[in-house]
């Protein structure tokens, strides 16, 4: 069977096995495949806390089959969920509600769009395949370092990562999507959303909207709002000619040496959060492990072509480091072109074996000590030794250079995301590192409710990073609902574009739009 060939993988048993069916011109031929095929494609997930129990596993390879699918399924009255690639942290793909899974693996092309006048990147493409396509042109999206996210969920989030800070976010280089959605009376439609074009409000709707809330994307249109797309090695911003990079390793032995390595972090990035601050080409995100000690890895990344930059990357290290007992362990620090830096130094793609929960935080204002504290305690608790970590990601910069209407997502005057990202692995310890997870983010936002309320501390939180825990009054005592914290001022007009795409509500899920705020 032709890949080029619609299929759709049932979860129909018989002998042991699963049945596939490819049907082109409206005809069905049935082959048969292991069982073992279909489980992994229904285990194609991050998340191990959540097991998608779908009838049906679409595998689409042209915007038409995705189209098809989506007709099927709501013919049939299945829940939908698209998956791109499967790095969803909580369960809007995979819940017992989802009996029609849209894979997008196979839609996973890069090419310049003459047409459009912009790359063409479907949906299912990898991030780090996007960065190497685009690369043959000279140029590159300011995208997520963990090469096996898919671009699906990541743009239509927002999408930040190490360039980001210079060139803000991908949503930012947006220009057209190409979506599927569903009518009133239950027609499937290719539609394609452009900035300057037909469907203005549909393109916003996806610069930070959240992924599986108007239709299936089935691939985003990429160039720089300064671009008029006639030539594309000027459609996209050009990545750094080198990187610098290192990793700085603090065995942090006390809670007063924790508290000043974190204040004189979120202090230097709050400093040199502005657009087009000197250190727009920094990128150093911290991570804090449960081991018992509260010890930090620092992984530092700078354009090597910054004016000074290795006088810079070193004032960087003195800075975080100063006081901080005992002293950091610096790695070389090497030099690598931009191709190999994403080769050797960003996270290569790989398979999560764990079960997670995840919280998060923008940042306006740097934690004071005493909430610096709290979250020592909590990570040196001997009771949660493992794999669980405290993150602080840089943001800002040229993020910050763009209103906050501009797109659908808001966080346009932050410097840094926290997330906390609990991990463990046995089913039985669920409630207790969800507990835990649930009671530090409480505690350290113990002021606004246990939420990190938009104010001049805070700035939210980031839908990417999705915590159903804003929707429950139990662990969100501020009185603010749960949109207020991912879309702020936005929602509103959300609501009127999910109400024109997706007036059915085909497309849902714990925090899609339009939700009870409760």
């Amino acid at each position: 069977m032709s890949l080029s060939r619609r299929k759709l993988i049932t979860a129909a048993a018989v002998g042991g096995t699963v049945a596939a069916l490819g049907m082109p011109a409206g005809r069905a031929e049935e082959r048969v495949l292991g069982s073992g095929e279909f489980r992994s494609l229904v285990s194609r997930r991050y998340n191990r806390r959540f097991v998608a129990q779908p009838a049906k596993i679409y595998v689409p390879t042209s915007a038409e089959e995705v189209r098809s699918a989506v007709a099927r399924a709501v013919g049939a009255g299945a829940g939908i969920a698209a998956r791109s690639g499967g790095h969803c942290f909580d369960n809007f793909v995979d819940n017992a509600q989802t009996r029609s899974i849209i894979d997008l693996g196979r839609l996973n092309a890069v090419r310049w769009d003459e047409r459009h006048r912009a790359f063409s990147v479907d949906a299912g493409a990898d991030i780090g395949t996007v960065y190497h396509a685009l690369h043959r042109w000279g140029v590159t999206v300011p995208g997520g370092i963990c090469l096996g996210v898919g671009m699906g969920g990541h743009v239509c989030g927002g999408g930040y990562g190490p360039l980001s800070r210079r060139y803000g976010l991908v949503a930012d280089h947006l220009a057209g999507v190409e979506v599927v959605t569903v009518d009133a009376d239950g027609t499937a439609k290719v539609v394609v959303a452009t900035k300057d074009g037909p469907d203005h409000e549909l393109w916003w709707a996806h610069t930070g909207g959240g992924g599986g809330n108007f239709g299936v994307v089935t691939r985003f249109l990429l160039r720089s709002p300064e671009s008029d797309g006639s030539d594309p090695e000027r459609a996209l911003p050009k990545p750094p000619g080198s990187m610098l990079s290192a990793r700085l390793i603090l065995p942090i032995t006390t809670e007063d040496s924790f508290v000043r390595l974190l204040g004189n972090y979120l202090g230097f990035f709050e400093r040199h959060s502005a657009p087009g601050d000197e250190f727009a080409g920094l990128y150093a995100p911290l991570m804090i492990r449960t081991t018992g000690t509260g010890a930090a890895d620092m992984l530092i990344l700078l354009d090597a072509e910054t004016p000074d930059a290795r006088t810079r990357f070193d004032e960087f290290v003195d800075t975080v480091s100063d006081g901080v007992f005992p002293p950091g362990i610096l790695t070389p620090v090497t030099r690598l072109s931009y191709p190999d830096t994403l080769d050797q130094v960003y996270y290569a793609k790989g398979v999560n074996t764990t079960r997670v929960k995840v919280k998060a935080a923008y940042l306006r204002k740097a934690y004071s000590p005493e909430q610096l504290r709290i979250f020592y305690r909590y990570l040196t608790d001997l009771r949660f030794l493992g794999e669980s970590q405290l993150e602080f990601l840089p943001f800002g910069g040229a993020i910050n250079a763009v209103t906050a209407d501009a797109t659908a997502m808001p966080a346009r005057d932050s410097f840094m995301k926290m997330m906390i990202h609990a991990s463990w692995r046995l089913p039985f310890d669920d409630e207790r590192y969800l507990r835990w997870a649930r009671s530090m983010y409480r505690d350290v936002h113990a002021d606004t409710g246990g939420v990190p309320v938009p104010n001049e501390a805070y700035g939210g939180s980031y839908i990417n990073y999705p915590d159903p825990d804003l929707a429950d009054p139990a662990w969100n005592t501020s009185g603010l609902p749960w949109h207020a914290f991912y879309y702020g001022d936005n929602y509103r007009r959300l609501l009127r574009v999910k109400a024109d795409a997706d007036p059915r509500n085909v497309f849902q899920h714990r925090l899609s739009i339009g939700r009870p705020d409760w």
